[in-house]
């Protein structure tokens, strides 16, 4: 079956308010409702991040509505500026997202510090319960905004991971990456240190001028990747990359269990890696494409995907990662019941 599926291009976007009436994508908000408005606030120096001023036409329809809309976001299991919640709403505040800005407040959901969680039980293939961040288990519908972009494991992120990587207490976090963790070849390795400094579990260190890693505290974030310059750092991309992007797909079921939302993908600044990396160089690598709402995840991401590489005029994920196959986690979540590939694209 096709799903619905409404289009804004990038040059129209200050109509987005008016577009968002139009597609009638939260008509699942209802008085009194607490509604998550899942976002993520940015990290230092990494510039992708949805500009706040697009909160607000999304907060004007929600309190239209006679609903509490509040910002949320779960810590990271690196330590970083989101890894506790007094540190995230400090990088958050930096960045643009104040009440005055935004129209309502934020709140961190999974605590103070990124231990506040509850167990839903999924019965999948790879997890038979997962840990939700507390506050968005606690809300009573949701909005997920979602930056549209490259992504060294899982190819691309859009709705599906703002959703399930995303609304994953720590522990959660850490259960979908732990087997991402890279393997290390020594021989392109010069002893720079740049991954030992952007390292924040401190599971690298220089032994004779080579990297060494310390497997137990390897979080499977992946900043060692990126931040390496001569490719030193090594994924098994026959086996994690898909394992990951179920595990992803299986959290979102967790989420989105009982629960109704929709997703807004903002298909601009379009980059190569994950908007997590506190690097500037993450610059985008192709002009802005518009926005994509609709209340089924996978259309959304599906659409986007299309509209991307319609855009760039080949492949574009495929190019960035030519070992992965980013669709997996779109025909997995079809195949749990999350949403459909076949979509109706309707320019608004």
């Amino acid at each position: 079956m096709s799903s619905k599926v409404y289009f804004l291009p990038w040059d129209r976007r200050n109509e987005l308010y008016n577009f968002l009436k139009v597609a009638r994508i939260f008509s699942h908000v209802k008085a009194r409702n607490f509604v998550a408005i899942k976002i993520h606030f940015g990290e230092e120096n990494n510039k992708g991040h949805i500009d706040p001023k697009y909160v607000l036409p999304i907060v004007k329809i929600i309190r239209e509505k006679a609903a509490y809309p509040f910002l949320t976001d779960a810590s990271t299991i690196y330590v970083g500026k989101r890894s506790d919640a007094y540190h995230h709403h400090l990088i958050a505040n930096k960045h643009g997202f104040t009440i005055d800005a935004c129209g309502c407040p934020i709140i961190i959901a999974d605590g103070l510090r990124g231990t506040a969680q509850v167990q839903v039980q999924v019965n999948l293939k790879h997890f038979k319960t997962v840990e939700i961040a507390q506050e968005i288990y606690n809300a009573d519908s949701f909005i997920f905004m979602n930056h549209f972009k490259g992504h060294e494991i899982t190819g691309f992120g859009g709705a599906l991971k703002n959703v399930g990587m995303g609304c994953g207490s720590k522990a959660g976090k850490y259960a979908m990456h732990h087997f991402s963790k890279p393997t290390i070849n020594q021989k392109y390795c010069i002893g720079c240190r740049n991954c030992v400094k952007h390292c924040y579990q401190k599971a690298l260190t220089l032994v004779n001028k080579k990297v060494v890693m310390d497997r137990q505290k390897c979080a499977g974030c992946g900043q060692c990747i990126v931040n390496c310059a001569f490719k030193v750092f090594v994924l098994k991309w026959n086996e994690e990359p898909q394992g990951v992007q179920e595990k992803i797909v299986e959290y979102a079921a967790g989420v989105l269990k009982g629960k109704e939302g929709s997703h807004v993908n903002f298909l601009n600044h379009i980059s190569k890696y994950c908007d997590c990396f506190s690097v500037p160089k993450n610059n985008p690598l192709m002009a802005d494409v518009g926005i994509v709402a609709g209340f089924d995840p996978v259309a959304v991401d599906q659409a986007s995907y299309d509209l991307v590489n319609e855009a760039y005029g080949k492949n574009f994920f495929k190019e960035l990662y030519p070992q992965l196959d980013p669709t997996i986690q779109l025909q997995y979540a079809q195949d749990l019941g999350l949403g459909s590939r076949k979509y109706t694209l309707i320019n608004c």
